[in-house]
């Protein structure tokens, strides 16, 4: 079995749903310390001129886990990151049958950036058809706190024998470690897909919301027929 693991993201690139595509069981990291200005609270956009930012604020106090961050709502976020969707993707082909999600996204309050961005990977997830995915928070396990003993703790309290690791996944792993403790790692080689976009020139890195608005059922398929393989 395998078993993947990546922090709960804001509306996540394709990249990321291959990796959910290909593992048995995907376990969120909310345990790990918050990363100022990465991925967990913003990501980006297509606009006419290129791309742009959708940052939710937050209130982070170092060294919080992600599981911890709470969300600023004394501005108004919700509805400028629904207007933005709106704006730049009116004229998509799926745009009439996706915007409800995010109206439904955005018309609820959030309190926790943890909270947020795995109510709207599953609403993702929904859209392209791995809904039924089995997953798991890992502050719902008991697991170490060093970082390769933590994924190693994630794959065998959930009986993986296979951990997908993402392509710089190495880096920061003792593999010889997953060895011993008879984990086999495989690293994720994923290769961004072509699809149309609402505006000329392909801007690649995207979240997955311009897919949806772009490809709608198609979506699914875009991922599954990129180039991605896991290599040992």
């Amino acid at each position: 079995m395998i078993v993947a693991v990546h922090q709960p993201q804001y509306l996540p690139w394709l990249g990321y749903f291959d990796k959910m595509l290909k593992a048995d069981v995907f376990c969120y990291l909310d345990t790990v310390q918050y990363k100022k200005n990465e991925w967990q609270n913003r990501n980006r956009i297509r606009t006419a001129r290129g791309w742009q930012w959708l940052t939710v604020p937050v209130r982070y106090r170092y060294p919080q886990k992600i599981g911890d961050v709470g969300i600023d709502n004394t501005t108004n976020w919700r509805h400028k990151h629904l207007q933005a969707l709106i704006t730049n993707y009116r004229r998509a082909p799926h745009f009439e049958q996706t915007i409800p999600v995010f109206e439904e996204i955005y018309g609820s309050r959030w309190e926790s950036i943890a909270e947020l961005n795995l109510g709207v990977i599953r609403r993702l997830r929904e859209m392209l058809g791995i809904g039924d995915k089995p997953d798991v928070r890992a502050s719902a396990l008991d697991c170490s706190e060093e970082p390769t003993d933590r994924l190693i703790d994630i794959c065998r309290t959930l009986g993986a024998d296979t951990y997908l690791a993402g392509a710089g996944g190495a880096a920061y792993m003792d593999l010889a470690r997953f060895e011993q403790r008879g984990v086999r790692v495989l690293t994720q080689r994923f290769e961004h897909p072509v699809y149309p976009q609402v505006y000329a020139g392909f801007e690649p890195q995207l979240s997955t919301v311009d897919l949806v608005f772009n490809c709608g059922p198609e979506s699914a398929a875009v991922i599954r027929n990129a180039n991605s393989l896991a290599y040992i």
